[in-house]
């Protein structure tokens, strides 16, 4: 029989590779080159801050690197559109958090689709938001106010981030599922809304927690709107009788890929992010960034995206109505 020598054999592998359709390749080649993650905000951002943490691991999970790419402007449209119109081979993922994802096409028109355009690699963590009032209000716990807003519709003041923004949208799911009306007064992001509540030109405000830490003993925070606590003897709204608020008002940071990326390649994304997940050095800087490491994997993440669906669904309609 005839045998070929080592050089023959590595010129017909060669050949053979060069033979593949353009654009082909096998499973096992994947990654080949480096990823690119889009995230639909700006720069110094709190998604931007997690993404360099991961992007600085990922490589040892996926053997290429993952090379950040800001998109921001119009609420978070322009980078998820690019995503969306981004070929589907798992080079490029998308970065972001429930309130772009789920929320947004329920109040504005789209140039995409986020449950028919995109598929679930992880969740990564979450951001439990907190409802603070000025460390003199009259309001001692968030039964006070809820007591107060009921006898007296629209008169508390609840100053946020800017309309349907990850401030504001917590706040308004308090309020839906409390069944208050409260006059609700936009700022241009949160910082301003936190000074807002400091110089008294507004009752509360909502806001995540190195943001609430950073004001020390200027404000009082009534209840994080979060399955967990986030601050010591604050109550979670589950735990005052609201248990439906966690699942609209906490920011879930998730990454998307394409629809239409081929399943062996979603599998080595999602692989990787488990992984990584697990990686002590990871949970180790999370940590030093104030950021937990409530990792969810895609399919029980999927459906919590499309119950998120129908819980904005209703609240924009009630809020609009």
């Amino acid at each position: 029989m005839y045998q070929l020598s080592r050089r023959g054999m590595l010129a017909l592998a060669i050949a053979a590779g060069a033979a593949l359709p353009a654009g082909a390749a096998r499973a096992d080649d994947y990654p080949a080159k480096p990823i690119t993650m889009i995230i639909p905000l700006g720069a110094g951002g709190s998604h931007d801050l997690n993404a360099r943490v991961m992007t600085s691991m990922l490589p040892t999970y996926l053997g290429q690197p993952v090379v950040v790419e800001l998109m921001p402007g119009g609420s978070g449209r322009i980078g998820t559109a690019a995503a969306a119109k981004a070929k589907p081979d798992g080079y490029t993922l998308l970065f972001t958090h429930n309130f772009i994802d789920e929320l947004q096409q329920h109040v504005s028109k789209l140039p995409y689709n986020p449950n028919k355009d995109f598929v679930v690699i992880a969740r990564t963590n979450t951001a439990p938001p907190s409802l603070s009032v000025r460390a003199d209000s009259q309001f001692k716990t968030i039964k006070d106010m809820l007591d107060y807003a009921k006898a007296n519709p629209g008169k508390v003041k609840f100053g946020h981030s800017g309309n349907w923004g990850a401030a504001m949208v917590p706040g308004a799911a308090l309020l839906q599922a409390a069944g208050v009306k409260m006059s609700l007064v936009p700022y241009k992001g949160g910082g301003p809304a936190m000074r807002g509540v400091l110089a008294g030109d507004v009752d509360f405000t909502v806001a995540f927690p190195s943001v609430i830490t950073s004001q020390g003993d200027k404000v009082r925070t009534l209840v994080t709107l979060a399955d967990k606590p986030a601050f010591p003897s604050v109550p979670t709204t589950g735990e005052i009788g609201f248990p439906d608020v966690a699942n609209i008002a906490t920011m879930q940071r998730v990454v998307l890929a394409p629809a239409g990326t081929p399943p062996e390649r979603l599998a080595k994304l999602r692989e990787a992010f488990a992984k990584l997940a697990q990686d002590k050095t990871y949970m180790t800087l999370l940590k030093k960034l104030g950021e937990n490491n409530e990792y969810m994997d895609a399919e029980k993440y999927t459906q919590m995206r499309l119950n998120q669906d129908k819980a904005y669904a209703k609240l924009v309609k009630e809020l609009t109505n």
